[in-house]
């Protein structure tokens, strides 16, 4: 649709009186049917639910794999193209002359706890480990898994995923909402920042529609982010206090067991709910500012009883090696390998064996050792030229495999987030450059994140190559690495003192996530009101808690069935945010 003018005349009616007063009755009864429908689903057919989600989630990665990894991609090239014009990195998100609302310091510190504070809880340790023994360079047998030829690559893909094309999910979200919000005076909702597309039809079912599917991405990609943060707090309260019903009883796979995330979980929303009510002036402000000190603190740990120049070192030769690599690893995407596609470039030998073949040959966990104990007798008997062969010829499977299972698994996570990150961000940024957003949102946190990679992820590697964990921190599992390094790198009372400061900070990250989530959705069925109603924050911090729990039951405990559901609502949100991209350049570069 073309537009001439762009269309600011927005309007969402909102109920005078009654139980919905000042909520937007369209967007929250479908958001919240939704979601009832959902917790529903997942708490009466568990089996069905995690089923079907698997199923949706696979589907979609195999046919929107390509377009996640462009995509975000792109959001970071226009990011880019907005900060360096003068025309647009000037401008200042308010009235002429508006101040910001919150220091340079309080503003950063509840940034960074609402965007990734959980996820480098426990990612910061278990991705840099994990990407040394298997990424994209692995994968297509360039290089030797778990090497110290494997670092560069490993925090290579590692700044990738929590560097500046992360970040710039968010601040796309946060910049289109802010921009509308604070300079032309429209509601701090996701159908305003499509007004220069929709026009007058923001106003009617469409409008409702983009802002519900906000809430609903909102909501799944806040329950990963919980779903993960909660695991990694059973598993440090079980290393402090040796309780074992948190745990699952295995002793060869231990893993928080289901009572004991539900407790954890149901702990966590209520301390949510208590700060949610509060508001973002006190209780997300305090909490947000004790994260970051508490932060600091870990790092300090780190640098001092840490791999220090190891981490410093690698932290140089890794972010020169991931600008140098920016433009591949934004745009280069795999799609699935058919089987047809392998069988054409299979040797003739192998040729009778292909469907034997095709699945080990494809599967990016594996190796080219475990892919050769898989296989029958009689194809075993194959000499090693051959299966080499064989195995060289799956590897663009292998790579779509590795791809859609972590780079587009962390885009679509991100982007679910987004909605919720996003009118985050424009909530605490008014007063803001174009150019001041950008950098303070996109580059500062990335620099930080990477700190924190090196730091923990960097330690945690050099203890495995010099022999001191013995392979005990790479069997560990995803969110008990960060506790099991601080086992092999202190002792004694400090390391219970570390371990409960960890626990601390892991509570109050998925607190401050968890009630920054419940004040957005809040804002947006309120038609953008940035004050809403006590009661409403509690019951949507109680249906939250729902959603989770039943996720969780559903999945037997584990996160898939929570991110498969985050997948699947994550795809229509990105078609949004592309819109919201188009529409945002629209304004700034032709309707000024």
């Amino acid at each position: 649709m073309s537009i001439n003018e762009t269309f600011t005349d927005v309007d969402i009616p909102v109920e005078k009186s009654g139980f919905y007063k000042g909520y937007s009755l369209p967007i929250a009864l479908i958001s919240k049917v939704s979601m009832t429908l959902l917790v529903l689903w997942a708490l009466i057919w568990p089996a069905s639910a995690d089923g079907q989600l698997g199923a949706w989630k696979w589907s979609i990665l195999s046919g929107f794999n390509a377009f996640y990894i462009i995509t975000v991609g792109a959001f970071a090239m226009f990011l880019l193209v907005l900060a360096v014009l003068p025309s647009t990195g000037k401008q200042i998100l308010g009235p002429e002359g508006e101040k910001p609302e919150f220091s340079n310091f309080s503003w950063f510190s509840m940034m960074f706890g609402a965007g990734l504070g959980v996820g480098l809880m426990v990612y910061a340790t278990a991705e840099p480990l994990s990407l040394w023994g298997s990424n994209p360079e692995v994968v297509a047998r360039n290089i030797t898994g778990s090497a110290t030829e494997t670092i560069e690559s490993a925090f290579r893909f590692t700044f990738l995923h929590y560097g500046f094309h992360a970040w710039a999910i968010y601040v796309v979200t946060g910049l289109c909402l802010a921009y509308y919000a604070y300079t032309k005076d429209m509601p701090l909702t996701i159908r305003s920042a499509l007004t220069p597309l929709l026009g007058r039809f923001s106003n009617g079912i469409i409008g409702h529609l983009i802002d519900v599917l906000g809430v609903v991405a909102t909501i799944l990609g806040v329950s990963v982010t919980i779903g993960f943060g909660i695991s990694q707090f059973v598993e440090g309260v079980y290393a402090i206090t040796g309780i074992g019903w948190l745990m699952n009883g295995s002793t060869e796979a231990p893993a928080p067991s289901t009572v004991g995330l539900i407790t954890a979980l149901v702990t966590i929303m209520a301390m949510s709910i208590l700060s949610a009510v509060s508001g973002v002036g006190r209780g997300v402000k305090y909490l947000s500012n004790l994260n970051l000190v508490l932060s600091c603190v870990l790092l300090l740990t780190f640098i001092v009883f840490g791999s220090f120049t190891f981490a410093m070192t690698t932290y140089a030769t890794a972010f020169v090696d991931y600008i140098l690599h920016f433009l591949s690893l934004g745009f280069n995407a795999y799609s699935p390998q058919s089987e047809s596609a392998f069988i054409a470039n299979l040797p003739s030998a192998a040729r009778p064996f292909a469907s034997e073949l095709y699945s080990g040959a494809t599967n990016a966990w594996g190796s080219f050792d475990s892919f050769k104990s898989a296989l029958p007798a009689e194809v075993a008997l194959l000499d090693e030229a051959t299966l080499s062969a064989v195995y060289d010829a799956g590897t663009t499977g292998r790579l779509f495999g590795w791809q859609s299972g972590w780079t587009t698994f962390y885009w679509a996570w991100w982007i679910a987030f987004s909605p919720f990150v996003g009118l985050f961000l424009a909530r605490i940024s008014k007063g803001r450059s174009v150019r001041e957003f950008i950098i303070g949102a996109v580059i500062a946190p990335s620099l930080v994140c990477f700190a924190w990679m090196t730091l923990l992820g960097g330690t945690a590697i050099d203890l495995e190559l010099n022999g001191t964990a013995e392979g005990a921190i790479a069997g560990a599992s995803f969110t008990a690495k960060l506790f099991v390094t601080l086992q092999h790198m202190i002792s004694g009372d400090l390391l219970a003192a570390i371990s409960i400061m960890c626990i601390v900070l892991i509570m109050t990250f998925l607190v401050t996530s968890a009630d920054s989530g419940i004040l957005v959705m809040n804002t947006i069925m309120s038609g953008g009101a940035q004050e809403t109603g006590v009661l409403h924050r509690i019951i949507w911090g109680v249906l939250l808690t729902l959603v989770i729990a039943t996720l969780l039951i559903a999945g037997g405990g584990g996160l898939e069935a929570i991110k498969s559901a985050m997948i699947i609502g994550a795809l229509p949100f990105t078609f949004i945010m592309v819109l919201m991209c188009i529409s945002l350049a629209k304004a700034m570069f032709i309707n000024r």
